[in-house]
């Protein structure tokens, strides 16, 4: 049930940039801008997660089955390469943490563990 509602949740995430992107086809920029202009690249999500003995995220799994540790994860999520994930500082130090979108189930606490 859960790898449903996950799959759901991106395929709702890909409808809503096929609708951004129909949108913008009426933009039509100069030549010059057209070399500029940059091309949305693919984000993974975060699809599991690994904790420590204390229930602390140390590593994650994209959809691209790559395997992050969690230093690695937040360097990832700053640079925009991870999807549904935001960097906030909060007791001294970074944390990753889903956006909020209401979905309890696609919180990084409440993902599958590997």
């Amino acid at each position: 049930m859960l790898e449903l509602q996950m799959i759901l949740n991106r395929l709702s995430e890909l409808e809503r940039r096929v609708q951004i992107l129909e949108s913008s086809q009426n933009f039509s920029p100069s030549y010059g801008q057209q070399q500029q202009m940059a091309y949305p690249t693919y984000q993974e999500q975060i699809i599991a997660v690994r904790k420590n003995e204390n229930g602390n995220i140390i590593a994650v799994m994209t959809d691209q089955q790559r395997i992050l540790q969690y230093d690695q994860a937040l360097a990832e999520a700053k640079a925009g390469k991870l999807a549904h994930v935001d960097v906030f500082h909060k007791y001294g130090r970074d944390i990753l943490r889903s956006e909020p979108d209401g979905i309890k189930e696609n919180n990084l606490d409440n993902l599958p563990l590997f």
